[in-house]
Order: C-alpha cells, then sequence, then structure tokens
C-alpha cells in the first residue's frame, strides 16, 4: 500500500496537462505488470470503491467494478461528496442543484454497469473541505467496511485535496478494520511525466479490461453529463472535457499497492 511521493514542487492541476497520445508511448507504464480483475478479487467477499466525487469511481475503477459485478462479487461505492462545488461561478448550476444532479448522474453510472443505487452510499461531505473533515470520514469508512472487503480509494497523493484526504482516511480505516486496500490515481494522470525511467509507485501494476467491460465503463462515464458540459446553461469549460476523458478509455486501469 505504501507509495512514493511525488516529487517537488507540489504537482498543480492547471492547463491540458499530458496528452493521453504521450501516456501510449510511455516506457514505464507500459512495463507495470498486468493482472486480470479476478485475480485482484481475490477471495474478497466485497469490492469497496471510496470516491471523493461522482465520477471518481468510474473514471478510476468502472472497468474493476463492472467486472466484479459480472463475476458475482458484491460491489459497493461510498460517495465521499456529491461534487457540489465544480462550478462556483456558474449562476445556472448553483450547489443545491449540482448537488441533485451529480447524485442522479451517479445512479445511472451505476445502471449502466449492472449494479443499481442501492450499491450507494452517500456521506455528503462538503466538495472542497473533505480534508478539514478527514477524522470524520474515517470513523465514517471504519463504520462501513466489513471483515473480507477489498477496499480501493485514491491515491494518496493524486494532487487534488479531496482525493489526497479521502485516500489516507481510506487508509487508516482499512488498517483500523484490517482490510486490504489499493489505492487508484485519477488527477495523477493530469500531470504526472509519461518519460521518465521510472514510475512514481513501488507497486503498482495494470488491470486488464475485456472489450464489455471497457464497453460498459465508457457507457457510464457519459451518465456524468454535468461533468462533461453536455447541459444548458454551463457558460464555461467543463470539468471532463475530451483530453481528459481519453486517459480513462484505455483497455485497462492502474492500481497501486
Amino acid at each position: 500500500m505504501e507509495s512514493v511521493k511525488p516529487v517537488s514542487p507540489r504537482p498543480r492541476i492547471e492547463g491540458q496537462g499530458t496528452p493521453e497520445a504521450e501516456w501510449e508511448s510511455s516506457s514505464w507504464l507500459g512495463a507495470l505488470p498486468t493482472r486480470e480483475a479476478h485475480s485482484v478479487l481475490q477471495d474478497a467477499r466485497r469490492l469497496v470503491i471510496v470516491s471523493p466525487h461522482p465520477d471518481d469511481e468510474v473514471l478510476g475503477c468502472g472497468g474493476l467494478m463492472q467486472a466484479a459485478a459480472r463475476l458475482g462479487a458484491d460491489v459497493h461505492v461510498i460517495s465521499v461528496t456529491d461534487g457540489e462545488a465544480c462550478y462556483p461561478d456558474q449562476p445556472l448550476w448553483p450547489a443545491a442543484r449540482l448537488r441533485d444532479a451529480r447524485r442522479h448522474e451517479l445512479a445511472t453510472a451505476m445502471r449502466e454497469l449492472g449494479l443499481d443505487a442501492t450499491h450507494v452510499t452517500l456521506l455528503g461531505l462538503p466538495d472542497g473541505g473533505v480534508s478539514l473533515r478527514e477524522a470524520e470520514l474515517v470513523t465514517l469508512l471504519v463504520a462501513q467496511l466489513l471483515p473480507g472487503d477489498l477496499v480501493l480509494g485514491p491515491w494518496v497523493h493524486d494532487a487534488h485535496p479531496d482525493h489526497e484526504a479521502t485516500g489516507r482516511a481510506t487508509l487508516e480505516a482499512a488498517t483500523a478494520r484490517g482490510v486490504r486496500a489499493l489505492q487508484y490515481p485519477v488527477w495523477a494522470w493530469h500531470w504526472m511525466d509519461p518519460h521518465t525511467t521510472m514510475g512514481p509507485w513501488r507497486v503498482a501494476s495494470r488491470v486488464a479490461l475485456c472489450d464489455a467491460s471497457m464497453s460498459r465503463k465508457q457507457q457510464a462515464m457519459r451518465a456524468f453529463a454535468t461533468q462533461m458540459g453536455a447541459v444548458d446553461g454551463l457558460d464555461c469549460a467543463p470539468i471532463l472535457p475530451d483530453h481528459v476523458t481519453a486517459r480513462f478509455k484505455r483497455p485497462y486501469e492502474v492500481l497501486i499497492g
């Protein structure tokens, strides 16, 4: 579960980030060992995805979630925030409207993966303020985790403060409950260097996705219309334009640990 800290200065999520074409030629990414979904799940009674915002679970782990459901494993998502602060300067999309929309989008995405809203726990912590409620989040997660779970949280150095706080809380809760934990990157693909001689993780692997899992994941991604700008009244660039979603249409997902 231990991972290498990114080099200083602290990475920033700005601009268009690293194009997917550069990741396609990354030698260190291509050299990561590949595992099948069933080997990741092993004897886990339940796959639990802890997501800082609605869409992170699908972007980072949607293929594995769909594969787990197809293999008959129980799958559960813990959505830490409702992502209501993503467009603070958009008068037609205030926080209350975004909260309702993103909860609905998450439920739709789960259905696309062969699941439903009963597989989701909404914690409702404030978007952008998870680090201020980190101790509370640990307590909430400990109460949700069960013996035999495999729990996935965002990488603790993902560069988004909500992601990092959620990742730390997930690892702490997993340790307290004695369950296996792995991490998944989301925004790291935006700022990491694909051309270094080695990646930033001591232990990581690529989880191969079959065509069916890839297709269902991409359908689930499209459910997040507010993040892709496919809604009326959004007068700014969306959070997930095409050059960002391209990073999550790969035939594999990366897990750390």
